[in-house]
């Protein structure tokens, strides 16, 4: 049986989507860019952005009962590879001890709202 997650902590979707399922113990994050869910306003800046994004992610983990030890996968789209490091760097700062989740990196062209980044994960209950 699927439920629906949600959290006045992160974003609400801007889309017909939900913030994430959970199912069978798996929680499924649909894409969080920088939205600051208490303005409802874009950060500005790859670290800004980045670390609002991580943010989002924690907030819905957390509503789900969970926190970043248990995702296991992650997908991150970013319009520059340019700004990769800077990235990567705040996203490990995010996981405890190395326990970092599969993942891919993907540059594109273009995001919602034109932002830099949105990372999407998956987590899993143990």
């Amino acid at each position: 049986m699927k439920k629906i997650v949600s959290t006045n902590n992160a974003p609400a979707a801007i889309g017909p989507y939900s913030q994430a399922n959970l199912v069978n113990g798996v929680l499924y994050i649909s894409g969080q860019i920088p939205i600051d869910p208490s303005t409802g306003n874009l950060v500005d800046g790859i670290e800004k952005e980045t670390h609002q994004v991580m943010k989002n992610l924690k907030a819905i983990l957390e509503e789900a009962g969970m926190s970043f030890s248990n995702v296991v996968k992650s997908t991150i789209f970013v319009k520059s590879m340019d700004d990769f490091a800077v990235m990567n760097e705040i996203y490990a700062s995010y996981f405890e001890g190395g326990n970092y989740p599969a993942r891919e990196t993907v540059e594109v062209s273009c995001l919602p709202k034109n932002v830099s980044v949105e990372i999407s994960m998956i987590a899993h209950q143990f």
